[in-house]
């Protein structure tokens, strides 16, 4: 017989000042947030997140559509991917495990200063080439619960940018598609439908703008002796 054995998630939960106070169950850590939102309008305890913006090499972007069975934000478009960093990881291993747990996306994270380079001389077909963006120790989610009420989460988010050009594979229940946008055509249908995209996607393209491009002067590969 066998036996699964599913391992709680635990978070490092900090006072909203940033002062660390412990570690919480992922699911209780939002059910005591909502909980505050709900009574005080203002959550008091926040959580370390990542949060990452995806194009592929001709600056297209690249947004998952989150499930409707989702507690937030159930069936909106959203950044390419996003997730909680776990007590003992940091934000680059939590920033990977999300990658291959949602989408089943081989990805490496390099230096800013790197960045350049390694997505001209990457196959991209094969990884995905991450890099950080900024980081927010105070970032505002804005969030539709189930029932239509809103409420926001704050977090101390660290985003990221990246290339890739290859397949793309539902691991878990957490998407129900991808769709892929020009910068133009994000913003046209933003402009248009904003209900059907999340908060976070909005601030990410309105901030990231202006690295979203495609990639120029690409390497080839070629097969030496």
């Amino acid at each position: 017989m066998v036996v699964l054995v599913f391992m709680k998630e635990m978070l490092k939960i900090y006072s909203y000042q940033g002062e660390y106070v412990g570690e919480m169950e992922k699911s209780e850590a939002h059910n005591v947030m909502k909980q505050q939102f709900s009574q005080t309008g203002k959550v008091q305890i926040k959580h370390r997140d990542v949060k990452l913006i995806l194009i592929n090499s001709k600056g297209r972007i690249i947004l998952q559509r989150r499930s409707k069975w989702k507690g937030d934000n159930a069936g909106m478009w959203d950044k390419t991917i996003g997730g909680h960093v776990s007590a003992d990881d940091s934000y680059d291993l939590a920033m990977l495990k999300e990658c291959a747990e949602e989408l089943g996306i081989p990805a490496t994270v390099v230096d800013v200063k790197e960045f350049e380079s390694a997505i001209k001389s990457t196959d991209l077909n094969v990884v995905a080439v991450l890099s950080k963006l900024s980081y927010l120790d105070n970032f505002q989610s804005s969030r539709k619960a189930q029932g239509g009420a809103n409420w926001v989460e704050p977090s101390m988010t660290q985003f990221y940018i990246g290339f890739y050009d290859g397949a793309i594979r539902f691991i878990d229940s957490e998407s129900s598609g991808i769709q892929v946008f020009s910068k133009e055509e994000l913003k046209q249908e933003i402009d248009e439908n904003p209900e059907l995209f999340t908060e976070d996607v909005k601030y990410v393209l309105e901030k990231f703008i202006g690295r979203i491009n495609p990639i120029t002067d690409k390497l080839k590969h070629v097969l030496s002796d």
